[in-house]
């Protein structure tokens, strides 16, 4: 019989009440951090928490706004938006059949090669676009097809139905329709409206499953209406085209105001382009030349200087001027005229387009005053139109002046203008010796005026302007039938550099009213160095400003205030 030591029992006890304990312990310390874990992620964490998951799973798929119209001053459409839809895949989930695949390319029209290149394995994205903006129908074919993965979101595509017409003053907008251009671009906050939402839930692999039917709406873009007239716009448009064409030229420019308040009737230029096709276009034809491009404007700021001796007082129209022998030595410089004209008075001046008599009697005028009446017009000035790409111009202070520079100032040369800054200030002309500013939007408000010249300086300066539209005048061919026209002619010599002038190309500009007896209508022309043998304004300018004023005036229904008409003879000269 054996006999076990009762310590050797109790000492097992003991040993098993330890772990048991141990045991316990590490149980309870477990339970307890996950409680702390539990609570840090439940309640500290729990709103970060919440947002990574629904970064993940709950997304929002976004609802296009429908892009404002852009319209004439009659109503006429100029752009809209028609609706198309955007055919995308996952390829995550993309796994056609090679028949599915050419059913997919052959109704959208795009190669095998290019869809099947979405297919699982190949693109470890989770989107891709098969084609942006096709028609509705096109994609509801795509997506009866049932094929896994295929989607079509509703999208807007811009249509310009005037074209190439009216290209350069709306512009356009690029494929994810954000203004680039023109109007699209200066408007685009105000076109494109406020995006909309649908809350959607994915799963792990972005795949769609449940539509929460939260949608916030779209709100649609604001109409823009323009000044610009469509009738006037194709009008002009068509003549201006016609006319750089036959006369070879590199381009041109043409503005049409309301001589009442400053809006821009029509604004065209060549070369131009086709907003709804622009594929192989340089960007140069994007820009509207009209207002983005500046030019010396020669003669046509003739009766600018003549206006400012009248002003001051130091000439009359009747004023007598020698200009003997037809030309003028100031300072080591020689300014010269076509011919000897001999002693003229201040009208003769205007209707020969005597560089030498115009010098005179800017030399007879303070530079101080003569910079002023300049800069007063506008010239260098910003005419905040609100257009993209606006020059400004350059007017050279008169501190900076030297007999000869105020000499050139009088004929066009030294400073630059645009074709638009041009026609606004031969607005003061027209309008009582008053400029208001130029719009091209539509204003509820009326246009801010500016005298700055009386309205007797005005009335004198528009009546020797009549002369110039004459058999001895150097513009007969800008004479409109049953309107007395008033306006000046420029032939510019363009400056190439540090070489000088150029002998063999030239700007022809014209600058006019009508009917001078009560003005409307303003218009500048301006041709870019014309290559089929005549280059002077009066037989290239004036011509494109004799058609599309005629026009013109006829669809405003402006009453003829002239009964007689001049046969169009031919005629040379500035």
């Amino acid at each position: 019989m054996m006999i076990y030591p009762t310590s050797s029992k109790r000492l097992d006890d003991d040993e098993y009440a330890v772990r048991w304990q141990v045991l316990l312990f590490l149980i309870l310390a477990g339970l307890l951090v996950l409680m702390v874990r539990a609570s840090y992620l439940q309640v500290l964490n729990r709103q970060f928490l919440q947002n990574e998951g629904d970064r993940r799973h709950v997304g929002v798929m976004p609802i296009p706004a429908h892009r404002g119209r852009i319209l004439d001053r009659n109503g006429e459409l100029l752009a809209i938006s028609s609706p198309v839809k955007s055919v995308w895949v996952n390829p995550r989930e993309f796994n056609p059949t090679e028949e599915q695949l050419r059913l997919i390319a052959g109704i959208l029209r795009l190669p095998v090669t290019g869809v099947r290149a979405h297919v699982t394995g190949q693109d470890e994205g989770t989107f891709a676009f098969l084609r942006r903006r096709t028609s509705p129908e096109l994609a509801d074919r795509v997506l009866a097809l049932g094929v896994p993965g295929v989607y079509a979101d509703r999208e807007y595509q811009r249509y310009y139905p005037s074209g190439e017409v009216a290209a350069h003053v709306v512009g356009f907008n690029d494929i994810d329709d954000r203004g680039q251009e023109g109007i699209e671009l200066a408007y685009d906050r105000s076109l494109r409206g406020v995006e909309g939402g649908r809350k959607i839930i994915r799963d792990g692999r972005r795949r769609i499953i449940e539509d929460l039917d939260e949608v916030t709406e779209p709100v649609a873009g604001k109409d823009v209406r323009l000044t610009i007239d469509q009738r006037l716009q194709y009008l002009a448009y068509r003549e201006l085209k016609a006319a750089v064409q036959k006369n070879r030229a590199k381009s041109g420019s043409l503005v049409l105001l309301d001589a009442r308040n400053g809006d821009i009737l029509a604004m065209v230029n060549q070369p131009s382009f086709n907003p709804n096709s622009r594929q192989g276009l340089k960007g140069n034809l994007f820009r509207n030349r009209a207002i983005t491009d500046l030019f010396e404007p020669g003669s046509t700021m003739k009766p600018f200087a003549v206006a400012c001796g009248l002003e001051l007082g130091l000439f009359r129209p009747e004023s007598v001027i020698n200009t003997n022998p037809g030309s003028l030595r100031v300072g080591t410089n020689v300014v010269k005229d076509m011919h000897n004209y001999g002693v003229m008075n201040v009208t003769r001046i205007l209707q020969k387009s005597s560089n030498v008599g115009v010098s005179r009697i800017a030399l007879a005028i303070p530079s101080a005053k003569f910079y002023a009446f300049y800069n007063n017009l506008g010239f260098g000035q910003p005419l905040h139109t609100g257009f993209p790409g606006e020059a400004q111009g350059r007017l050279p202070h008169h501190r900076g002046w030297n007999h000869f520079e105020q000499a050139t100032l009088s004929f066009g040369y030294g400073l630059s203008t645009s074709v638009l800054h041009l026609g606004r200030a031969y607005l003061a002309f027209a309008n009582e010796g008053r400029v208001p500013s130029v719009n091209l939007v539509a204003q509820r408000e009326a246009s801010k005026t500016y005298q700055v010249m009386s309205a007797k300086t005005a009335a004198s300066v528009r009546t020797m302007l009549e002369q110039v539209v004459t058999r001895e005048g150097t513009a007969l061919r800008a004479a409109v039938p049953g309107f007395r026209v008033a306006g000046k002619t420029g032939t510019v010599k363009k400056a190439m550099g540090r070489r000088g002038y150029a002998s063999a190309a030239h700007s022809a500009v014209f600058a006019g009213l009508a009917p001078a007896s009560d003005p409307r209508l303003v218009m500048v022309v301006m041709i870019d160095e014309p290559s089929a043998g005549e280059y002077y304004g009066g037989t290239v300018a004036a011509p494109v400003f004799s058609s599309v004023m005629e026009g013109a005036l006829r669809l405003l229904n402006v009453v003829p205030d002239e009964p007689t008409s001049f046969p169009l003879l031919t005629a040379q000269g500035d």
